[in-house]
């Protein structure tokens, strides 16, 4: 039986480093440290007395320290260097300690007798099934290579939709930012010292200043508890979504209905399903595999639904092109040219111009949100800075006019 360690170590030029490991116990961990050229100085049993409450401080592996991952075995494989010594390799190499434990494990259970896809299935949360399957399929055909060429394809891939989604939020969010802070700013410091000099002014005040007047109020007295009330919906709102898969799915079913945000978030949604599905069939895998893995890849339980619908009009004979058309969530040119790849037997080319096809049409969709969004936003801007100079502007020029200036 094997434990998670916390350990602190120090690396052969003296320098501290931390982790976490597997082990049988102590001298295990210290032996596989050894190995690794570190010397143990402490280390806390994670989920035991000494280590109970020990908490893992280290980074997570980012996709760019994978793909480095199986490019580095792929190199090794072509050249011929049996899997075990080229973990062993990685393991002593990597630059992310995240990723330098995680090998210690893998590599420990390679060489006790397990699989290699069943090493690394061991870490879900780093490893998807997609990395599961993919080796897989690469053990039983016996070209591991392959495997590891199609996810390197796949990693970078994820790491360009990565960038893209934080392409189509990170302007909204910084825009929006910067417009709340403005807003707080004016309707808490600047309005009521206005509002102070317009009172003194002797003058009736205007519906629009008394409305301006009623905002800064509120502001005043009830911002805070509306930032605090945002953060404690969205803590109850993720909450829910992960006891309840009705809420999840009714909550996913009004996102795809939203404008503009919703068929974005289709897209990207079936361009990781189109992608995932094209690197998954080309590396040799049945389709229901495929599908399988596939349609846990788009993040949306509507979609997911659609999908297994999909799978199991396949698995009772339906063509892959027919199945996706009863599904309704699929663009007709997609499945005119998913029909095509069956009738000529190239189901693979035309499985990856799909993907193309979908990547390209996410990067148009980001651009032409973005486009959309940045004169919304300066509109919305511009709106209340009008409203704020017809509010303070507009009793000035009525007391000026009654004093004949």
């Amino acid at each position: 039986m094997t434990n998670k360690y916390n350990y602190r170590a120090l690396n052969k030029r003296g320098n501290p480093v931390r982790g976490i490991v597997s082990a049988a116990n102590e001298q295990d961990l210290a032996q596989q440290l050894s190995e690794r050229g570190y010397e143990l100085v402490d280390c806390k049993k994670i989920g035991g007395k000494k280590g109970g409450l020990a908490v893992n401080f280290t980074p997570k592996v980012k996709t760019r320290d994978l793909i480095q991952l199986f490019v580095h075995l792929e190199q090794l494989q072509k050249a011929g260097v049996p899997l075990l010594d080229g973990l062993a390799d990685i393991r002593d190499t990597t630059e992310s300690s995240r990723l330098r434990d995680i090998m210690t494990d893998v590599y420990r259970d390679v060489s006790e007798g397990r699989s290699f896809s069943e090493a690394l299935a061991a870490h879900p949360k780093v490893f998807s099934q997609i990395f599961i399957s993919l080796i897989a399929a690469g053990e039983e055909t016996g070209n591991l290579t392959n495997s590891f060429s199609q996810l390197i394809r796949h990693l970078k891939w994820t790491d360009e939709m990565t960038t893209r989604v934080k392409k189509a939020t990170r302007y909204p969010k910084i825009v929006t930012i910067v417009i709340v802070g403005v807003i707080w700013l004016m309707m808490v410091k600047v309005i009521p010292q206005i509002t102070e000099f317009l009172q003194n002014l002797g003058q009736d005040i205007p519906p629009i200043t008394k409305a301006l007047i009623a905002t800064s109020d509120f502001f005043q007295n009830y911002f805070l508890y509306i930032i605090v009330g945002f953060f404690i919906l969205n803590f109850v709102v993720k909450i829910l979504r992960n006891i309840s898969y009705g809420f999840k799915y009714h909550t996913d079913k009004i996102a795809l209905k939203m404008p503009v945000m919703g068929v974005l978030i289709k897209k990207i949604a079936l361009s990781r399903f189109a992608q995932t599905f094209g690197v998954l069939f080309s590396s040799g895998l049945d389709i229901l595999k495929c599908l399988k893995s596939a349609e846990l890849t788009v993040n949306n339980a509507v979609l997911e639904e659609a999908l297994q619908d999909v799978r199991e009009q396949v698995q009772q004979g339906t063509p892959l092109s027919q199945a996706l058309e009863n599904s309704g969530e699929f663009p007709s040119m997609i499945i005119r040219m998913l029909k095509i790849g069956e009738e000529s037997g190239s189901l693979t080319t035309v499985l990856n111009q799909v993907a193309e096809f979908y990547n390209n049409d996410v990067n148009e969709a980001v651009d032409a949100m973005i486009q959309m969004i940045e004169p919304a936003l300066t509109a919305v801007m511009g709106g209340i800075i009008i409203w704020i100079l017809a509010a303070v502007f507009g009793p000035v020029y009525d007391t000026a006019t009654n004093m004949g200036i």
